[in-house]
């Protein structure tokens, strides 16, 4: 018994580091040939917890025999590791959408904050994936403030051609 308690705690310690060194230990289990992800220390750690752990409470509760503990430490490790790898899959899988660009404001509306004079520049401010944004704004007339506008175009990472929304 106190072998398979040996492997539970030594699947935990191997859990804590795994978590503690993060990134740190994982390439000690690289390059087994396609099986990213399956020999993870997480992964590894879960089966040797699971192995221990339920060999050890078949072992010591039924009374069977060491090959009968350890084939159910090892059903119960796989389970663990299975569960361990699908559940790290669905967290990596996580998308979030991509980052806003400059070129996505193409198309959108704004407010002038700053009058747009026909000759040189004025501030918009623009909605650029969901937080208000200020930019440096020309036109090909004159837009006083306050005036909704459209933007036409991106003109450089700070500022863009717009013209008033006619209503």
């Amino acid at each position: 018994m106190v072998w398979f308690l040996g492997l539970g705690i030594g699947g935990l310690l191997l859990l804590v580091l795994s978590l503690v060194f993060d990134g740190v230990l994982e390439g000690l289990l690289d390059g087994f040939g396609g099986l990213d992800g399956v020999l993870s220390l997480p992964v590894v750690a879960g089966f040797l917890s699971a192995l221990g752990f339920t060999g050890a409470l078949v072992l010591g509760a039924s009374g069977a025999g060491t090959g009968v503990a350890t084939g159910a430490g090892a059903v119960a490790g796989t389970g663990a590791g299975w569960l361990t790898w699908k559940f790290s899959r669905i967290l990596l899988r996580d998308a979030t959408a991509p980052a806003p660009r400059g070129e996505d404001l193409t198309g959108t509306s704004g407010s002038v904050v700053t009058a747009v004079p026909a000759d040189g520049y004025g501030e918009v401010l623009l909605h650029l994936g969901g937080q208000p944004v200020k930019y440096a704004a020309r036109a090909d007339r004159p837009v006083p403030r306050g005036t909704e506008v459209w933007v036409e175009a991106v003109l450089s990472a700070t500022s863009v051609l717009v013209r008033p929304v006619d209503r």
